[in-house]
């Protein structure tokens, strides 16, 4: 038996999993949209918030899909060829990790 299962046997445990579940994916979810903002690959950590919370909540999964139509779409929109757009996440991904490795260390 894993851990979500031994947790969820109550009625208890199965609420304190959903609050916990929404803590934390909503946290992330709310970072994610201070990185859109800032730098950082904004998208993809707001993707990863809502993938945590879809494990619990239906409405999560399907507003990751939205929002992953949406960037798709803005994508194509910019006419890169794929290659350039992973590219281009990948080095935002890196510099944002540089920056926090230079932030920290002072």
């Amino acid at each position: 038996m894993n851990f979500r299962a031994w947790i969820k046997k109550t009625r208890a445990g199965h609420i304190v999993w959903k609050i916990f579940i929404g803590v934390l994916g909503g946290g992330i979810t709310v970072l994610g949209g201070i990185a859109l903002i800032g730098p950082g690959p904004g998208v993809l950590i707001v993707l990863a918030g809502l993938g945590i919370l879809a494990s619990e909540f239906a409405w999560a999964g399907e507003a990751m899909m939205r929002t992953k139509r949406i960037a798709k779409r803005t994508a194509d929109r910019a006419g890169l060829p794929k290659w350039a757009n992973y590219f281009l996440v990948s080095a935002a991904a890196l510099l944002s990790i540089v920056f926090i490795l230079i932030y920290y260390s002072r």
